[in-house]
């Protein structure tokens, strides 16, 4: 999609990015606890912490996105986007 992105835009992309890269944490970390491998108290503490571990990779995520994507579209310093030839 060429052109910058509007804001609604950048919202969108960090928000989906953010729930996938979360989902992906939960599963991670709470795989022994949600597939059987832990039980009980033990159990609850993995998902707790996968919980808490996901809500701040989401967090981190999403900042990420928006600070990186300039309200404008235009890339940040740094970035291999070859000079515009119209000058």
């Amino acid at each position: 999609m060429p052109g910058p992105r509007r804001q609604d835009e950048r919202d969108a992309f960090a928000l989906v990015t953010g729930g996938l890269l979360a989902a992906a944490v939960f599963v991670a970390v709470g795989a022994p606890a949600l597939f059987g491998g832990v039980g009980g108290g033990s159990g609850h503490a993995w998902r707790s912490w996968a919980g808490f571990l996901a809500a701040a990779a989401f967090a981190v995520r999403v900042v990420a996105v928006l600070r990186r994507l300039p309200r404008g579209g235009a890339p940040g310093p740094g970035a291999d986007v070859p000079p515009d030839p119209r000058g």
